[in-house]
């Protein structure tokens, strides 16, 4: 990538940057991320956007260089805010850990909430910026952020083409992990994957 792509965590970059990646319309506008964050018996239509803003803020702790954790890095390319990946422990993400039907976990014999496991739900990339190499440089620093961090292996759950609905899309494509030296682990759908990589 010709250009200045600078990838920092979530909590060194101002939250107005954060918004400005997710757009005012679309999936990632209404999602704010927290799609595995919801909790038991929480659903996105009961949830005012307002309150998964709030959640947001809160977990990404944007604005606060200081803070002892964040949920994820910020992508600015030649000064603009341009991608958003979410990365942290894997139990922080109780929809995907707690739902023992979810195609994920399919001949997986292991324990879901162990914190030595991270995980990378999203890595999405503001329209206009798309097919640069932004999300492949996003999985790539989330593989730094979570081994520096202490994780002993980080997962990600892409999908193998674009053919699909936005919203299936926010994980990113299995390229992007490939090139950041995951392995594919298992196929729960013709589109999906869950790829690993252990530090």
């Amino acid at each position: 990538m010709a250009a200045d792509l600078r990838i920092r965590p979530a909590n060194e970059v101002p939250f107005d940057d954060l918004q400005e990646v997710f757009g005012e319309r679309g999936p990632a506008h209404r999602c704010q991320c927290q799609r595995f964050k919801l909790a038991r018996g929480e659903s996105f239509g009961r949830m005012p956007r307002e309150e998964r803003v709030h959640r947001l803020r809160q977990q990404t702790a944007c604005g606060d260089p200081d803070a002892p954790e964040t949920s994820g890095l910020v992508a600015h390319l030649d000064g603009s805010p341009v991608g958003w990946c979410a990365v942290e422990p894997r139990p922080a993400y109780g929809g995907l850990v707690r739902n023992s039907s979810r195609a994920v976990w399919v001949g997986r014999d292991e324990d879901r909430l162990d914190d030595g496991v991270w995980a990378v739900t999203c890595a999405f990339v503001r329209r206009g910026f798309r097919r640069e190499g932004v999300s492949t440089a996003l999985v790539a620093a989330a593989v730094d952020f979570a081994r520096d961090r202490g994780a002993r292996a980080l997962e990600g759950y892409p999908m193998t083409s674009t053919d699909a609905l936005l919203e299936e899309l926010h994980p990113g494509l299995l390229g992007s992990y490939l090139s950041a030296g995951f392995r594919e682990v298992l196929r729960p759908s013709v589109r999906r994957v869950v790829v690993r990589i252990d530090f």
